[in-house]
């Protein structure tokens, strides 16, 4: 398994797309740091190399795509076979790290299986897709209505962010004081350790010297 990583920034639409390639039998997974009660969308298109053309494919034929979605305390938040082309959806219950992986369902031994696949993932946070109910709007009112509806799920997605930052900054600040007064203590430690010997050096010079009637 192959994970890949990365960090969203945030904006009025958190969104990354991208493709990759991988084998026929490989899986891939990523992660996302996602605040918690985020909904999550991503959609998905499979394409499969032509060897006689040596080019991709519009679409990967018989092939599907496993979507598994997992939490690092192994809490599974979705698992499911989709086609060769397709969106899944999800809401974090808790803030963190979140594995997202995928696979595709060929049933061909790994020996045989050598075929590579290219896919393209496009990843929203805490956007609903209201474009087609825009579209279906009868009047103004109701697109207005909407649209005002996508901006306060986008503002609250970043106060949503912005907390989880927040709280992670506030983490990090307090495990870097705790480190820093562990790392003095130790200074301190170390400083009454070279003293004490020191002393113990001197003395115990001190008796030689006397014994040997140096002094």
């Amino acid at each position: 398994m192959q994970v890949l990583t990365f960090l969203l920034g945030f904006c009025f639409s958190l969104s990354t797309a991208f493709y990759f390639h991988v084998g026929e039998r490989e899986e891939k997974c990523i992660i996302e740091d996602i605040p918690s009660d985020t909904w999550i969308r991503g959609a998905f298109k499979i394409q499969q190399w032509d060897m006689g053309r040596h080019d991709f494919l519009e679409s990967a034929p018989g092939l599907g795509m496993f979507v598994t979605v997992t939490t690092y305390h192994d809490e599974v938040l979705l698992s499911k076979l989709y086609g060769p082309q397709g969106t899944f959806s999800f809401t974090s219950h808790s803030p963190g790290e979140h594995i997202i992986c995928l696979k595709s369902n060929s049933t061909r031994l790994v020996a045989f299986a050598g075929s590579k696949l290219r896919i393209h993932l496009d990843i929203r946070v805490g956007e609903h897709d209201l474009d087609a109910a825009i579209a279906q709007a009868k009047d103004k009112v109701n697109e207005v209505g909407f649209r005002l509806e996508r901006l306060i799920e986008q503002i609250d997605q970043i106060v949503k962010e912005q907390n989880y930052q927040r709280d992670r900054e506030e983490n990090f600040r307090m495990t870097s004081e705790d480190t820093n007064s562990n790392v003095l203590w130790w200074a301190f430690a170390q400083i009454l350790i070279l003293i004490s010997v020191g002393i113990f050096q001197m003395k115990y010079l001190k008796d030689f010297f006397i014994a040997k009637k140096l002094v």
